[in-house]
């Protein structure tokens, strides 16, 4: 899988969504790609994020409080709020197969937020857009 693939797959990140092209690239650029084996912990509940993910090939399972909440396959991301808040993570997800996942750490994702200012920019414009769309409101 190349770094085109991860770029791709970074543009389904709502995050990402106002995005251009380049820097969709940029940022998969920075990105580490990991081969994991089946039934791995990617990510733990209550561990402090440092990061997103995007599900290469593989399969995986979200579980939150002991339970399977959801299914995720190739195409698939976890984890993006932990690179504007590293708070603890709301669930763990485990590989139910081998799996090969694109990994853009904080760190990485910070420096191109400093090269790139119109980045961070569209990055504010999205989450607006996600905040106005999902009803969030101005408390007066």
């Amino acid at each position: 899988m190349s770094k085109r693939q991860v770029a791709d797959r970074l543009a389904a990140v709502p995050l990402f969504a106002g995005l251009t092209k380049k820097e969709l690239a940029h940022l998969a650029n920075g990105a580490e790609l990991v081969d994991v084996p089946a039934d791995a912990t990617v990510v733990a509940q209550g561990d402090y994020g440092e990061g997103v993910f995007v599900l290469l090939d593989g399969a995986a399972k979200v579980v939150r409080n002991g339970r399977t909440v959801a299914r995720l396959e190739p195409g698939s991301h976890f984890g993006e709020l932990a690179l504007l808040d590293p708070g603890p993570r709301t669930a763990s997800v485990v590989t139910t197969e081998a799996s090969r996942l694109g990994i853009l750490g904080a760190a990485a994702f910070r420096v191109s937020l400093r090269e790139s200012p119109r980045m961070a920019e569209r990055l504010l414009a999205s989450l607006a857009r996600r905040a106005r769309d999902e009803g969030w409101r101005e408390h007066a």
